[in-house]
Formats: C-alpha cells, sequence, structure tokens
C-alpha cells in the first residue's frame, strides 16, 4: 500500500570559502530551544525514467531507496515551488503498480529504467521548540552522482536540506533560512537533486526530445482539403502572433491540464475530476468555435473522444453533486418536517447509484483508449491540422468566430423564451446553457488576443451558465426527490419531507425563469463582441 507525505523543503549551496557549505549555529534561529545531532545515516538511491527523461520534464522524481527511516519506493509529485507530495510504497524488486500507475499519462507505454544512481552521505540534525517538538530536519548531504543511462559521468556534491516537519508553520523555513544567507549560503540553482545529477553527469552531445505520440485512428488525419496550411508557429514560450498560435496556445494548456491532473484523479483528490472534465471540455470547444482554424475533419473524431472521457469522469461526478444538492436541502429544514429515516434513505440512494464509480474511472484511465485520446491529443499539438485562415489576424479570424458561438446562444435562448414553462423549456434551457458553456470557452480562449470584450464575454456566458445551471439542478433534483419518495412509500414511510422539498425545487426554478428574461436582456445589450 502505498501513502502520501507533504513534503515542504528547500535546498541550499554554497561557501564564503569556496569550499563545502557547512552548518552555523541554528540554536539562535528564534523559536529553536535545540539542534539535537541525529547522526549521519548512508542512502542509496536509484531514479527511475524512460530513455528520454519524461518524469525529469515534469519535475516529477520516481527512486526506489534503501537505508534511513523510510527505505522503500518514492515518487514526489510537484504541488508548488519547494513543496511536494511523497508517495511512499513498501521496498520491492520493481517499480510498484501503485506508484507507476501515477505516471502513466507521463510514461505512456515507455520503459521506466534506471537513470541514475545517487549515494548520500547525510548528517541528520533535528531543530526542536522548547517543549521538544521537531519545528524542522536539517541535514547536510554528501552526494555522489553515477549516470546509468543516457551518459557515464559521474559528480559529486554537498548542499543543505532543511525539511519542515509535519504540519509545521512554513513561514519558520523564512527564520533558518535568514541564518543560513547570513552564513553565506544561497538557494541551491536545481530543483532537486535528481536535477543537478541529470545535468552534471550529461555527457552525450546530442539534445534529448520528448516524443510521446503515436499513430492511432484518431490521430490519423483525412486530408479532404486543399486549404489545409503549415504557418510559422509560435513556440510556447514566445507570445502567440497569429489566429492560430492564439487557438493553439489554448489547446496546449488544455492538454496539459489533462496530463497533469492524471494522478490527483487516481488519488481522487478534491475537485480534480471535475477539473478534467473543464479541460476535456474546453479543448472539444475549442476545435468546434476554431473550426475554421483547425480542420474538423481531424478534430472532430478526437473531440468524440474528449466527449466520452468527459462522461466517463461524470458517472460518479454528477451523482455527488445532485447528492450534496439534496443533503443542503435536508440540512436548511427544521427537524420537525423530518419525518422518517430521510437521511438514511439519501445516504443508502447514493452510495447505490454511485457504487464502484471511482473504480470505474480509474479504469478507464488505465485503458488503451484513453493512452490514444492522449496521443492524440499531442498531436494536435505539435503537428496540427492548420486551415488558411490561421495564419491570418487574430482581431478579424478569431473575433468572427466568437461572435458565431454567440448568435448560436442567442438563438438557443430565444427558444426557450419562447416555450411555456414545462418539459420542452427545460430542455431548451439546458441547450442554452450547453451553448452558454462552449462560448465561454471559446471567449477564454479568445481573451489574450481581443483583451477586454472577451473576457466580458466570459464573465457573462458565466453568469448565464450558473444561472441557467441551476435551473438544470433543480430539474435533476426534482426527478431524484420523485424517485426517493417512491422508494420510501414503498417502503411504508412517510413521503412528506421529499414532497416538501419538491416543492421548494419548484420554486427555485420558477424564480431562475422569471430572473432569465431580464438576465438575457443585460448580457445582449452589454455584449462588446
Amino acid at each position: 500500500m502505498a501513502d502520501t507525505k507533504r513534503e515542504i523543503e528547500r535546498k541550499y549551496e554554497g561557501s564564503p570559502t569556496g569550499g563545502d557549505p557547512a552548518l552555523p549555529d541554528l540554536t539562535r534561529v528564534p523559536g529553536v530551544s535545540g539542534v539535537i545531532d541525529k547522526g549521519v545515516a548512508d542512502l542509496d538511491a536509484t531514479y527511475y525514467d524512460t530513455a528520454d527523461q519524461r518524469l525529469a520534464a515534469a519535475s516529477l522524481t520516481l527512486r526506489r531507496r534503501t537505508g534511513g527511516g523510510d527505505a522503500g519506493w518514492h515518487l514526489k509529485l510537484p504541488v508548488s515551488e519547494g513543496v511536494r507530495d511523497e508517495i511512499r510504497a513498501p521496498l520491492s524488486d520493481t517499480v510498484p503498480d501503485s506508484l507507476s500507475a501515477l505516471v502513466r499519462s507521463r510514461v505512456r507505454e515507455a520503459e521506466l529504467v534506471p537513470v541514475v544512481r545517487l549515494l548520500s552521505a547525510r548528517d541528520v540534525r533535528h531543530l526542536v521548540d522548547a517543549s521538544g517538538a521537531l519545528l524542522a530536519e536539517v541535514s547536510v548531504d554528501r552526494v555522489r552522482a553515477e549516470r546509468l543511462s543516457g551518459g557515464t559521468g559521474v559528480a559529486e556534491w554537498t548542499e543543505i536540506e532543511v525539511e519542515l516537519a509535519d504540519d509545521g508553520d512554513p513561514a519558520f523555513l523564512d527564520k533558518v533560512e535568514k541564518k543560513l544567507r547570513k552564513a553565506g549560503l544561497e538557494r541551491s540553482s536545481s530543483k532537486s537533486k535528481l536535477a543537478r545529477a541529470l545535468s552534471d553527469t550529461d555527457t552525450t552531445d546530442t539534445t534529448k526530445t520528448t516524443d510521446t505520440t503515436k499513430t492511432t485512428k484518431a490521430t490519423k488525419a483525412t486530408d479532404t482539403t486543399k486549404k489545409r496550411v503549415a504557418p510559422a508557429l509560435a513556440p510556447a514560450d514566445r507570445a502567440p502572433r497569429t489566429a492560430g498560435d492564439h487557438v493553439l496556445a489554448y489547446l496546449r494548456t488544455q492538454r496539459d491540464a489533462i496530463v497533469e491532473l492524471d494522478p490527483a484523479v487516481r488519488r481522487d483528490l478534491h475537485d480534480s475530476v471535475h477539473s478534467m472534465r473543464v479541460a476535456t471540455r474546453r479543448m472539444r470547444s475549442a476545435f468546434r468555435s476554431y473550426g475554421k482554424i483547425l480542420d474538423r475533419a481531424v478534430t472532430d473524431p478526437i473531440g468524440e473522444e474528449l466527449k466520452w472521457l468527459a462522461g466517463e469522469l461524470g458517472v460518479g461526478r454528477d451523482q455527488e453533486v445532485l447528492t450534496e444538492r439534496l443533503t443542503a436541502a435536508l440540512d436548511e429544514l427544521p427537524g420537525a418536517l423530518l419525518t422518517g429515516p430521510v437521511r438514511d434513505r439519501l445516504h443508502t440512494w447514493s452510495q447505490a447509484r454511485g457504487d464502484g464509480s471511482r473504480r470505474h474511472v480509474i479504469a478507464v484511465l488505465d485503458g488503451s483508449r484513453y493512452l490514444d485520446l492522449l496521443a492524440a491529443l499531442d498531436g494536435v499539438v505539435t503537428g496540427p491540422p492548420l486551415l488558411k485562415a490561421a495564419a491570418g489576424d487574430p482581431s478579424k479570424v478569431i473575433t468572427k468566430a466568437v461572435r458565431k458561438d454567440f448568435a448560436k446562444v442567442s438563438a438557443r435562448v430565444d427558444e426557450a423564451l419562447d416555450l411555456a414553462p414545462g418539459a420542452e423549456r427545460d430542455l431548451a434551457m439546458h441547450e442554452a446553457r450547453k451553448k452558454a458553456k462552449r462560448t465561454r470557452y471559446g471567449a477564454e480562449a479568445a481573451t489574450p488576443a481581443l483583451g477586454g470584450p472577451a473576457a466580458g464575454l466570459v464573465k457573462a456566458m458565466k453568469s448565464l451558465q450558473s444561472l441557467l445551471g441551476d435551473h438544470q439542478d433543480s430539474v435533476m433534483a426534482r426527478e431524484a426527490l420523485r424517485e426517493l419518495a417512491a422508494q420510501a412509500h414503498a417502503a411504508g414511510e412517510s413521503a412528506f419531507t421529499y414532497g416538501l422539498l419538491y416543492g421548494r425545487e419548484e420554486r427555485r426554478a420558477a424564480a431562475v425563469e422569471a430572473a432569465f428574461p431580464g438576465e438575457w436582456e443585460s448580457i445582449r445589450g452589454g455584449s462588446g463582441i
């Protein structure tokens, strides 16, 4: 079984004499009452990566380490500057499945091989407060790096590492750093020991590239047009210039988000499933909104796969959102209005409908169809099927696309407003919401090129989407309450509470419908696109 530890640390190097860094007296650091010498530990760590170093490129590290108090496998995932989540698994001869799954979106079908071995003599000290509680662990690490693949170099250095105690205040590290800087030490120029080892032991002259693409059904271009062009594209690190540059920058961001969120979804971190679904929807919307820039003969099949992934991710998420809404509604009711085992029935109903959803999502992420989709997304970003308009002026090409999206929203809204309250209007409002969401994402992609007008449209569509989303949530809640009431009645329980909640949901929906025309007129009148 793997377990997780949040790691907050800083590394230092340098010395005023040019020799190995040495620790100053840390007893004078505010809050420190004692420095306890914990002795020297000999650590032997082998780091694994693909031959083209895909994990290192993403600042991920995977190692097998012996020695010290935490021998085993460690996968470190970046959270923010100086903060990483360390996922641990017991010592074994091969990479544990629990860890290899967490890097699958990066590694794909490549093999994980030993790339660097680090032998470290770690001289450890504990900084403690007046009660003896640990504040931070400080170590002087004398490191020898041996390249195992991709080079034959050897490097040696000494560095100082300061790791905050579990649940410690990160501000304490600033106090320690102030003392270290006074002693002539500076923050390490390398993000990790592995990064330094790879740099210092690289004896090759060739430039490493990462190519995770492969040819799949989704990536094969159906070249049915002669309008396809290949204009010069702005590199990822240069400001976009053409319409194609702006759209591809947006697509690149969404592709990266999907890949980066994969481990978080597998770990069931808060909001990770929702965030990945949003990234898939944004990318699919961009394909459809900018069909004059990207050949839809190529992107439409990929868009269908993105729709499939969003649907699979939503198997449990939609149920979770609905349950949260009904639970919140119950919390608002006085106890006297809760008749029968309402909470127990809601819990049982929710569990039955959501049972196995997490296992299902993991199975999807482990499947070949998902890997094929990732490869297809790579292909769109690295070899985009650009049409002639991609080389055009963003202010013209992108504006035209956004206006077209807004016209579709207008048509859907007008259709909904012309209908009488009821099932048909509910469906029409739901369709208008989906068009508003697509227009919002299209305007997001346009904002760097068009500025304020596009940003204003994003805000307006988000407001409309929220209003119509609340209406759709009410529709779904009423369907669920009817089902719960029927189950309660069949079990001989009172259905009073479900009926009461149903009536409240009806009123919420009616309030949305009453506000809808005025909200829309405000949006239509203020649109600057």
